[in-house]
């Protein structure tokens, strides 16, 4: 192990209604990020395939084997025209909408009886950073319970386990027109804004990985 920052960035693939995902775009922009901020920091970008087994596999092996110190997770929110910063995880799962597989989930919850799983008042911070850029973005409770919300409650367990990440926080993005002249001619958020957006965000999440460590 090495005293850099590891800082895990993850998107989804396509999903039923969704065949392109901006969060594929903007998790390769911003792992490609150069900056003096990042010269110590390992960032890793991420792309799970939009099932509730991919996440439960892959989740738990990228953090046994990068042994990320945060984790910023990307995902579409179809139906919205701005930038959520979720606040937390609903212990639901919907049994009506297919995963990419075409699978629909037998159980509405993740985990009998328990109450939403709450990422925690960095997620204030986080907002904060993203208005700054100017673009529109707003504090969710309410993830959904499809794929997003579940890798929330997924990697919210995370950061509770010994040796797991310190903070996490998932941030979901309207859709972008996959053309780009499309894209300058439509009212909304662009990719540029989304990629700065986002980098504000992951340097806020530098700042407060390396205080949590610092409080131990």
């Amino acid at each position: 192990m090495t005293d850099r920052l590891r800082i895990l960035i993850t998107g989804f693939g396509p999903f039923p209604g969704a065949p392109f995902n901006p969060t594929r775009s903007l998790v390769k922009r911003l792992t490609a990020l150069r900056r003096p901020a990042f010269a110590d920091v390992t960032l890793t970008g991420h792309i799970f395939h939009v099932t509730y087994g991919t996440v439960d596999r892959e989740l738990p092996d990228l953090v046994a084997q990068l042994h990320p110190d945060a984790l910023l997770m990307f995902g579409l929110a179809g139906r919205s025209d701005h930038i959520r910063i979720e606040t937390r995880a609903r212990n639901a799962v919907t049994t009506t909408f297919p995963d990419a597989d075409r699978k629909v989930a037998r159980n509405g919850s993740i985990v009998d009886g328990a109450d939403a799983a709450m990422f925690g008042s960095h997620t204030a911070k986080l907002l904060r950073a993203a208005l700054a850029t100017g673009v529109d973005a707003r504090a969710s409770r309410d993830a959904g319970s499809y794929l997003c919300n579940y890798l929330s409650w997924r990697a919210i367990e995370a950061t509770r386990r010994q040796h797991g990440p310190r903070l996490a926080a998932f941030v979901h993005v309207p859709p972008l027109p996959r053309d780009a002249s499309m894209q300058r001619k439509r009212a909304g958020v662009t990719l540029e804004q989304l990629v700065d957006a986002g980098e504000a965000m992951l340097l806020e999440l530098l700042k407060l990985t390396r205080a949590a460590q610092r409080e131990g």
